[in-house]
Protein backbone atom coordinates (compact mmCIF):
# COMPACT_ATOMS: atom_id res chain seq x y z
CA UNK A 1 0.00 0.00 0.00
CA UNK A 2 1.63 3.46 -0.87
CA UNK A 3 0.00 6.99 0.18
CA UNK A 4 0.91 10.01 -1.65
CA UNK A 5 0.18 13.44 0.45
CA UNK A 6 -0.58 15.70 -1.79
CA UNK A 7 -1.81 18.96 -0.17
CA UNK A 8 -2.35 20.27 3.53
CA UNK A 9 -4.45 23.39 4.47
CA UNK A 10 -2.78 26.39 6.09
CA UNK A 11 -4.02 27.45 10.04
CA UNK A 12 -5.08 23.70 10.13
CA UNK A 13 -3.77 20.05 10.09
CA UNK A 14 -6.03 19.10 7.32
CA UNK A 15 -4.51 16.98 4.88
CA UNK A 16 -5.17 16.01 1.39
CA UNK A 17 -4.16 12.39 -0.20
CA UNK A 18 -4.39 9.34 -2.04
CA UNK A 19 -4.22 5.92 -0.23
CA UNK A 20 -3.02 3.12 -3.44
CA UNK A 21 -4.31 -0.20 -2.62
CA UNK A 22 -4.34 -3.61 -4.87
CA UNK A 23 -8.05 -3.28 -5.83
CA UNK A 24 -7.65 0.82 -6.37
CA UNK A 25 -7.37 4.39 -5.49
CA UNK A 26 -8.68 6.17 -2.13
CA UNK A 27 -8.48 10.10 -2.15
CA UNK A 28 -8.19 11.41 1.50
CA UNK A 29 -9.84 12.34 3.51
CA UNK A 30 -12.30 10.09 3.34
CA UNK A 31 -15.58 8.31 4.68
CA UNK A 32 -15.84 4.51 4.65
CA UNK A 33 -19.12 3.59 4.87
CA UNK A 34 -19.52 0.39 7.20
CA UNK A 35 -20.54 -3.10 6.36
CA UNK A 36 -20.36 -5.53 8.89
CA UNK A 37 -20.97 -8.64 7.95
CA UNK A 38 -19.88 -7.72 4.43
CA UNK A 39 -23.06 -6.01 3.62
CA UNK A 40 -23.65 -1.95 3.72
CA UNK A 41 -27.48 -2.14 5.49
CA UNK A 42 -30.40 -1.98 2.73
CA UNK A 43 -27.52 -0.54 0.17
CA UNK A 44 -26.58 -2.19 -3.19
CA UNK A 45 -23.26 -2.53 -4.68
CA UNK A 46 -24.04 -0.64 -7.33
CA UNK A 47 -25.42 2.31 -5.41
CA UNK A 48 -22.33 2.25 -3.03
CA UNK A 49 -20.40 2.60 -6.49
CA UNK A 50 -22.66 4.87 -8.70
CA UNK A 51 -24.62 6.81 -6.35
CA UNK A 52 -23.22 7.44 -3.19
CA UNK A 53 -19.45 7.41 -4.49
CA UNK A 54 -18.07 4.97 -1.98
CA UNK A 55 -14.14 4.57 -2.43
CA UNK A 56 -13.26 1.86 0.55
CA UNK A 57 -15.86 0.06 3.02
CA UNK A 58 -15.45 -1.80 5.84
CA UNK A 59 -15.73 -5.48 6.96
CA UNK A 60 -15.82 -6.79 10.54
CA UNK A 61 -13.32 -9.75 11.54
CA UNK A 62 -15.53 -11.17 14.56
CA UNK A 63 -18.86 -11.13 12.66
CA UNK A 64 -17.39 -12.37 9.29
CA UNK A 65 -15.92 -15.29 11.30
CA UNK A 66 -19.20 -15.96 12.71
CA UNK A 67 -21.02 -16.30 9.76
CA UNK A 68 -20.91 -16.96 7.20
CA UNK A 69 -17.67 -18.10 8.77
CA UNK A 70 -14.18 -18.75 6.96
CA UNK A 71 -14.11 -21.90 5.13
CA UNK A 72 -17.10 -19.99 2.72
CA UNK A 73 -15.07 -16.96 2.44
CA UNK A 74 -12.10 -18.96 1.76
CA UNK A 75 -13.86 -20.69 -1.45
CA UNK A 76 -15.80 -17.87 -2.79
CA UNK A 77 -11.75 -16.22 -3.04
CA UNK A 78 -12.13 -13.84 -0.27
CA UNK A 79 -14.79 -11.31 0.70
CA UNK A 80 -14.28 -9.36 -2.41
CA UNK A 81 -15.39 -12.09 -4.85
CA UNK A 82 -17.77 -13.30 -2.09
CA UNK A 83 -19.78 -10.01 -1.93
CA UNK A 84 -19.19 -8.44 -5.47
CA UNK A 85 -17.45 -5.22 -4.12
CA UNK A 86 -14.62 -4.45 -6.51
CA UNK A 87 -12.69 -1.36 -4.60
CA UNK A 88 -10.54 -1.72 -1.46
CA UNK A 89 -11.94 -3.19 1.61
CA UNK A 90 -10.51 -2.52 5.32
CA UNK A 91 -11.40 -5.03 8.13
CA UNK A 92 -11.50 -4.11 12.28
CA UNK A 93 -9.58 -6.45 14.03
CA UNK A 94 -13.30 -7.30 15.96
CA UNK A 95 -11.71 -5.68 19.30
CA UNK A 96 -14.29 -3.51 19.69
CA UNK A 97 -17.11 -6.38 19.38
CA UNK A 98 -15.35 -8.18 21.66
CA UNK A 99 -15.07 -5.06 24.02
CA UNK A 100 -19.18 -4.28 23.34
CA UNK A 101 -19.84 -8.08 24.82
CA UNK A 102 -18.28 -7.34 28.22
CA UNK A 103 -20.46 -9.77 29.76
CA UNK A 104 -19.65 -12.48 27.16
CA UNK A 105 -15.23 -12.25 27.14
CA UNK A 106 -12.66 -12.30 29.26
CA UNK A 107 -9.16 -10.64 28.46
CA UNK A 108 -6.45 -12.51 29.42
CA UNK A 109 -2.76 -12.47 28.08
CA UNK A 110 -3.28 -15.19 25.39
CA UNK A 111 -6.05 -13.28 23.33
CA UNK A 112 -9.76 -12.42 24.04
CA UNK A 113 -12.41 -15.55 24.99
CA UNK A 114 -15.87 -15.19 24.30
CA UNK A 115 -19.24 -16.47 23.58
CA UNK A 116 -20.54 -15.72 20.37
CA UNK A 117 -23.90 -13.79 19.91
CA UNK A 118 -25.91 -16.07 17.99
CA UNK A 119 -25.49 -19.15 19.52
CA UNK A 120 -23.20 -18.70 22.51
CA UNK A 121 -20.62 -20.73 21.60
CA UNK A 122 -16.73 -20.44 22.98
CA UNK A 123 -14.45 -18.77 20.91
CA UNK A 124 -10.79 -16.89 21.00
CA UNK A 125 -9.02 -14.10 19.05
CA UNK A 126 -5.40 -14.21 19.59
CA UNK A 127 -3.17 -11.28 17.98
CA UNK A 128 -2.14 -13.99 15.41
CA UNK A 129 -5.48 -15.99 14.61
CA UNK A 130 -6.90 -12.46 13.96
CA UNK A 131 -4.32 -11.97 11.45
CA UNK A 132 -4.69 -15.43 9.88
CA UNK A 133 -8.46 -14.66 9.96
CA UNK A 134 -8.23 -11.05 7.79
CA UNK A 135 -5.82 -13.12 5.49
CA UNK A 136 -8.74 -15.71 4.58
CA UNK A 137 -11.08 -12.81 4.16
CA UNK A 138 -8.76 -10.94 2.01
CA UNK A 139 -9.26 -7.24 2.94
CA UNK A 140 -6.81 -4.51 1.47
CA UNK A 141 -6.41 -3.00 5.16
CA UNK A 142 -6.29 -5.34 8.45
CA UNK A 143 -6.46 -4.15 11.63
CA UNK A 144 -4.45 -5.38 14.63
CA UNK A 145 -6.13 -6.45 17.79
CA UNK A 146 -6.66 -4.59 20.96
CA UNK A 147 -8.70 -4.04 24.20
CA UNK A 148 -11.08 -0.81 23.07
CA UNK A 149 -10.80 1.04 26.58
CA UNK A 150 -14.19 2.07 27.77
CA UNK A 151 -14.19 6.05 27.73
CA UNK A 152 -14.60 6.85 31.36
CA UNK A 153 -11.89 4.12 32.68
CA UNK A 154 -9.35 5.28 35.33
CA UNK A 155 -6.42 5.51 34.48
CA UNK A 156 -4.85 2.59 36.42
CA UNK A 157 -7.31 0.19 34.15
CA UNK A 158 -6.23 2.36 30.90
CA UNK A 159 -2.78 1.90 31.93
CA UNK A 160 -3.14 -1.89 32.05
CA UNK A 161 -5.52 -2.31 29.42
CA UNK A 162 -2.91 0.04 27.08
CA UNK A 163 0.10 -2.57 28.42
CA UNK A 164 -1.84 -5.60 27.28
CA UNK A 165 -2.21 -3.80 23.87
CA UNK A 166 1.27 -3.09 23.07
CA UNK A 167 1.71 -6.82 23.89
CA UNK A 168 -0.26 -7.84 21.59
CA UNK A 169 0.54 -5.28 18.83
CA UNK A 170 3.98 -6.80 18.84
CA UNK A 171 2.64 -10.38 18.56
CA UNK A 172 -0.11 -9.34 15.57
CA UNK A 173 3.02 -7.69 13.83
CA UNK A 174 5.11 -10.46 13.96
CA UNK A 175 2.09 -12.82 12.48
CA UNK A 176 1.71 -10.33 9.78
CA UNK A 177 5.68 -9.93 9.03
CA UNK A 178 5.58 -13.93 8.61
CA UNK A 179 2.60 -14.31 6.53
CA UNK A 180 1.33 -13.50 3.24
CA UNK A 181 -1.70 -12.64 1.30
CA UNK A 182 -4.15 -15.57 -0.02
CA UNK A 183 -5.06 -14.22 -3.80
CA UNK A 184 -2.37 -12.97 -4.75
CA UNK A 185 -1.93 -9.44 -3.61
CA UNK A 186 -0.95 -7.54 -0.37
CA UNK A 187 -2.28 -6.57 2.27
CA UNK A 188 -1.40 -3.82 4.90
CA UNK A 189 -1.73 -3.71 8.20
CA UNK A 190 -2.61 -1.01 10.69
CA UNK A 191 -1.30 -0.52 14.59
CA UNK A 192 -3.95 0.88 16.75
CA UNK A 193 -3.24 3.74 19.04
CA UNK A 194 -4.75 3.33 22.49
CA UNK A 195 -4.70 5.01 25.91
CA UNK A 196 -8.17 6.40 27.00
CA UNK A 197 -8.30 9.72 27.51
CA UNK A 198 -5.18 10.08 28.95
CA UNK A 199 -2.22 12.47 27.42
CA UNK A 200 0.72 10.65 28.63
CA UNK A 201 -0.73 6.80 27.73
CA UNK A 202 -1.59 8.52 24.27
CA UNK A 203 1.67 9.21 23.37
CA UNK A 204 3.71 6.17 24.77
CA UNK A 205 1.07 4.26 22.74
CA UNK A 206 1.39 6.54 19.66
CA UNK A 207 5.49 6.52 19.77
CA UNK A 208 5.10 2.40 19.68
CA UNK A 209 2.80 2.33 16.71
CA UNK A 210 5.07 4.98 15.01
CA UNK A 211 7.92 3.34 15.70
CA UNK A 212 6.54 -0.02 13.59
CA UNK A 213 6.99 1.89 10.92
CA UNK A 214 3.12 0.60 8.98
CA UNK A 215 1.95 1.28 6.34
CA UNK A 216 -0.57 3.19 8.38
CA UNK A 217 -1.89 4.12 11.61
CA UNK A 218 -5.40 4.14 13.19
CA UNK A 219 -6.89 5.79 16.49
CA UNK A 220 -9.21 3.53 18.77
CA UNK A 221 -11.15 4.16 21.54
CA UNK A 222 -12.42 7.62 21.19
CA UNK A 223 -16.24 8.07 21.21
CA UNK A 224 -16.96 5.66 23.83
CA UNK A 225 -18.27 7.51 26.20
CA UNK A 226 -15.42 10.56 26.72
CA UNK A 227 -16.59 14.50 26.15
CA UNK A 228 -16.53 15.01 22.37
CA UNK A 229 -13.74 17.91 23.39
CA UNK A 230 -11.67 15.24 25.13
CA UNK A 231 -12.26 13.27 21.97
CA UNK A 232 -10.87 15.97 19.81
CA UNK A 233 -8.11 16.85 22.27
CA UNK A 234 -6.97 12.81 21.96
CA UNK A 235 -6.61 13.53 18.46
CA UNK A 236 -4.22 16.42 18.54
CA UNK A 237 -2.27 14.33 21.36
CA UNK A 238 -2.00 11.62 19.01
CA UNK A 239 -1.22 13.54 15.72
CA UNK A 240 1.64 15.21 16.80
CA UNK A 241 3.16 12.19 16.96
CA UNK A 242 1.87 9.72 14.27
CA UNK A 243 4.04 10.22 10.66
CA UNK A 244 2.73 12.80 8.38
CA UNK A 245 3.98 10.52 5.01
CA UNK A 246 1.06 7.18 6.80
CA UNK A 247 -2.88 7.66 6.76
CA UNK A 248 -4.57 8.21 9.96
CA UNK A 249 -7.56 6.45 10.57
CA UNK A 250 -9.84 7.66 13.34
CA UNK A 251 -11.82 4.70 14.13
CA UNK A 252 -15.88 4.77 14.75
CA UNK A 253 -16.43 8.65 14.10
CA UNK A 254 -19.20 9.93 13.58
CA UNK A 255 -21.42 12.79 13.45
CA UNK A 256 -20.50 15.66 10.36
CA UNK A 257 -18.95 17.51 12.83
CA UNK A 258 -16.82 15.20 14.40
CA UNK A 259 -15.72 14.04 10.73
CA UNK A 260 -14.43 18.00 10.13
CA UNK A 261 -13.63 18.64 13.77
CA UNK A 262 -11.09 15.04 13.21
CA UNK A 263 -10.13 15.96 9.83
CA UNK A 264 -8.73 19.90 10.93
CA UNK A 265 -6.39 17.69 13.32
CA UNK A 266 -5.03 15.50 10.46
CA UNK A 267 -7.28 12.59 10.17
CA UNK A 268 -7.26 10.98 6.94
CA UNK A 269 -9.97 7.85 7.04
CA UNK A 270 -13.03 7.80 9.19
CA UNK A 271 -15.78 5.04 9.53
CA UNK A 272 -19.39 5.24 11.63
CA UNK A 273 -22.54 3.11 11.30
CA UNK A 274 -24.16 6.54 12.25
CA UNK A 275 -25.15 7.63 8.30
CA UNK A 276 -27.16 3.97 7.86
CA UNK A 277 -28.46 2.96 11.91
CA UNK A 278 -29.62 6.89 12.35
CA UNK A 279 -30.75 6.77 9.00
CA UNK A 280 -32.92 3.64 9.53
CA UNK A 281 -34.31 5.47 12.26
CA UNK A 282 -35.67 8.48 9.88
CA UNK A 283 -32.49 10.97 10.86
CA UNK A 284 -31.67 12.61 7.73
CA UNK A 285 -28.43 14.56 7.45
CA UNK A 286 -28.33 17.65 4.96
CA UNK A 287 -25.71 20.52 4.54
CA UNK A 288 -28.27 22.85 6.00
CA UNK A 289 -28.81 20.95 8.80
CA UNK A 290 -30.65 17.82 10.23
CA UNK A 291 -34.39 16.62 9.76
CA UNK A 292 -35.87 14.05 11.93
CA UNK A 293 -38.14 12.68 9.48
CA UNK A 294 -41.30 11.44 11.88
CA UNK A 295 -41.76 14.73 12.43
CA UNK A 296 -45.42 16.06 11.76
CA UNK A 297 -44.00 19.61 10.35
CA UNK A 298 -42.73 17.39 7.13
CA UNK A 299 -45.96 15.86 6.83
CA UNK A 300 -47.18 18.78 3.86
CA UNK A 301 -43.65 19.72 2.70
CA UNK A 302 -43.38 18.68 -0.89
CA UNK A 303 -39.89 20.04 -1.39
CA UNK A 304 -36.81 18.43 -2.18
CA UNK A 305 -35.77 15.57 0.33
CA UNK A 306 -32.39 17.86 0.20
CA UNK A 307 -32.66 20.56 -3.24
CA UNK A 308 -28.96 20.16 -4.70
CA UNK A 309 -28.08 16.64 -2.94
CA UNK A 310 -25.36 15.01 -3.27
CA UNK A 311 -27.56 12.05 -4.98
CA UNK A 312 -30.77 11.25 -7.21
CA UNK A 313 -32.80 9.96 -4.18
CA UNK A 314 -32.17 13.58 -2.99
CA UNK A 315 -34.43 15.21 -6.00
CA UNK A 316 -37.21 12.45 -6.78
CA UNK A 317 -38.31 11.87 -3.21
CA UNK A 318 -40.18 14.86 -1.50
CA UNK A 319 -39.95 15.41 2.38
CA UNK A 320 -43.57 14.62 2.85
CA UNK A 321 -43.49 11.25 0.87
CA UNK A 322 -40.07 10.27 3.00
CA UNK A 323 -41.38 11.17 6.20
CA UNK A 324 -44.92 8.96 4.73
CA UNK A 325 -42.59 5.98 4.48
CA UNK A 326 -41.41 6.21 7.68
CA UNK A 327 -44.59 6.48 9.78
CA UNK A 328 -46.02 3.63 7.78
CA UNK A 329 -42.91 1.58 9.03
CA UNK A 330 -42.21 0.99 4.63
CA UNK A 331 -38.58 -0.59 4.45
CA UNK A 332 -38.24 1.89 1.20
CA UNK A 333 -37.97 5.10 3.56
CA UNK A 334 -34.76 3.23 5.54
CA UNK A 335 -33.17 2.49 2.04
CA UNK A 336 -33.93 6.76 0.73
CA UNK A 337 -32.61 7.25 3.86
CA UNK A 338 -29.31 5.00 4.12
CA UNK A 339 -28.74 6.05 0.47
CA UNK A 340 -29.17 9.64 0.98
CA UNK A 341 -27.09 10.02 4.14
CA UNK A 342 -23.86 8.12 3.28
CA UNK A 343 -24.39 10.07 -0.31
CA UNK A 344 -24.02 13.54 2.20
CA UNK A 345 -21.28 11.75 4.06
CA UNK A 346 -19.35 10.97 1.05
CA UNK A 347 -19.93 14.79 -0.75
CA UNK A 348 -18.93 15.98 2.94
CA UNK A 349 -15.06 14.68 2.85
CA UNK A 350 -15.44 15.09 -0.42
CA UNK A 351 -15.81 18.72 -0.24
CA UNK A 352 -13.40 19.13 2.66
CA UNK A 353 -10.73 17.42 -0.10
CA UNK A 354 -11.42 20.04 -2.55
CA UNK A 355 -11.13 22.93 -0.11
CA UNK A 356 -8.24 21.79 1.77
CA UNK A 357 -6.41 21.83 -1.91
CA UNK A 358 -8.03 25.10 -2.10
CA UNK A 359 -6.14 26.80 0.59
CA UNK A 360 -10.08 27.71 1.65
CA UNK A 361 -10.51 24.81 4.16
CA UNK A 362 -10.61 26.54 7.45
CA UNK A 363 -12.99 28.93 6.54
CA UNK A 364 -15.54 26.44 5.04
CA UNK A 365 -15.10 24.31 7.57
CA UNK A 366 -16.29 26.36 10.50
CA UNK A 367 -18.84 28.04 8.30
CA UNK A 368 -20.05 24.26 7.71
CA UNK A 369 -20.15 22.62 11.29
CA UNK A 370 -22.26 25.49 11.63
CA UNK A 371 -25.06 24.47 9.22
CA UNK A 372 -24.83 20.23 9.81
CA UNK A 373 -25.50 20.86 13.61
CA UNK A 374 -28.22 22.46 12.65
CA UNK A 375 -31.81 20.96 13.80
CA UNK A 376 -34.24 21.81 11.15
Amino acid sequence: MDFILEATAPGTAARAGEIITAHGKVQTPIFMPVGTAGSVKGVHQRELRDDIKAQIILGNTYHLYLRPGLDVIRAAGGLHKFNGWERPILTDSGGFQVFSLSANRKLKEEGAHFRSHIDGSKHLFTPENVVDIQRVIGSDIMMALDECTPGDADYDYAKKSLGLTLRWLERGWKRYKETEGLYGYSQAYFPIVQGCVYPDLRRESARFVADLGADGNAIGGLAVGEPTEKMYEMIEVVNDILPTDKPRYLMGVGTPANILEAIDRGVDMMDCVMPTRNGRNGMIFTRNGIMNMRNKKWADDFSPLDEGGACWVDEVYSRAYVRHLFVSNELLGMQIASIHNLAFYLWLVGEARKHIIAGTFKSWKTDMVERVTRRL
